[in-house]
């Protein structure tokens, strides 16, 4: 038991360390592919250290939920990073404590309250963003149940680490389209969830134009950086599940020996420096839509969900 606990701490620490990381590799990619020169890697860690350094500013119209909702926020990945097998191939303290669906639900929770807060203050620009991130996460949700319904129709279950070892065995299942079609729902899942959708700008300040960012407006100092690195840590613990669950289960830990799970470090951090080489490149190449476009979009995911649920029926 202490010694799953020791690592379930580490895929936390791995998370919360590298979140930052990966999050300026993104921005990087997306500078590359654009053909700019952009900040450093390293930046998101700067603007960490310099908002803490930073007093927090609190509107005289906030309530307790304004200053609850960046701890809840940033808890929520913590929570879903010791369900989900980051670093290793068996199950940990925490692996049925609950399933994908659970994880999914905790991930809302903390989209919820982050809403909450962004109308907390009275201020109509995050009022106005709260009203359009809970259109995306209204249509999102059902592609997230159906797309788990699909992936358990699978694999007879839910648990994370018994669909990481059922789901590419034989690993010509990988290419069976049931299989093809879930993973291309799930990526738009995963850039609607982390505020990726071909409708917004992550890095954009636009108030008129923002979805996503809009909800930490008003957040300033050590607020503001508990947000931002949830943010962070949401989007790399979705990349987690997709390519640890889903897609190269392969190169984590087979046991708890110190050397395997040292060694699961690199080349988990490489599997989501690939994929996100792959979203950056999505997200640049991707024709701006207009706001009322997101209908069609995870329309389209949950279409597409649906579709593989009707071929893996076909195929049994």
């Amino acid at each position: 038991m202490r010694t799953a606990i020791v690592l379930n701490l580490l895929q936390v620490a791995f998370v919360m360390g590298l979140a930052p990381l990966f999050a300026g590799i993104l921005s990087r990619f997306k500078e590359i592919v654009q053909s700019k020169r952009g900040p450093s890697i390293f930046q998101p860690y700067r603007d960490l250290a310099k908002l803490f350094a930073k007093d927090e500013t609190v509107s005289d119209q906030a309530t307790w939920i304004f200053r609850f909702a960046p701890y809840l926020a940033f808890a929520v990945p913590i929570v879903v990073t010791t369900l989900i097998p980051v670093l290793t191939s068996f199950p940990l303290f925490f692996a049925f404590v609950g399933d994908m669906l659970a994880a999914g639900f905790i991930l809302a929770l903390g989209g919820f309250f982050s809403v909450l807060a962004a109308v907390d203050t009275g201020n109509p620009y995050g009022a106005m963003g709260a009203s359009r991130t809970r259109m995306v996460s209204f249509l999102a949700e059902p592609v997230l149940v159906m797309v788990l319904f699909a992936v358990a129709f699978v694999a007879d279950s839910t648990i994370p680490y018994i669909v990481q070892q059922r789901w590419v065995t034989p690993p010509a299942s990988l290419f069976a389209p049931s299989h093809v079609l879930i993973l291309i729902a799930f990526v738009m899942l995963i850039l609607a969830e982390a505020g990726r959708l071909p409708v917004d700008n992550p890095t954009g300040h636009f108030e008129l134009a923002m979805i996503d960012e809009s909800k930490s407006l008003e957040y300033s100092g050590r607020g503001f950086l508990l947000i931002k690195w949830a943010g962070w840590m949401r989007m790399l613990v979705l990349c987690i599940v997709f390519l640890n669950v889903l897609v190269a289960p392969w190169g984590l830990a087979p046991d708890a020996s110190l050397g395997h799970v040292a060694a699961a470090v690199p080349l988990v951090a490489l599997k989501v420096i690939v994929f996100l080489a792959v979203l950056a490149a999505i997200e640049c190449s991707a024709t701006k839509l207009r706001l009322f476009r997101i209908t069609e979009f995870l329309t389209a995911a949950f279409v597409i969900s649906v579709t593989a649920m009707i071929t893996r029926a076909f195929s049994l």
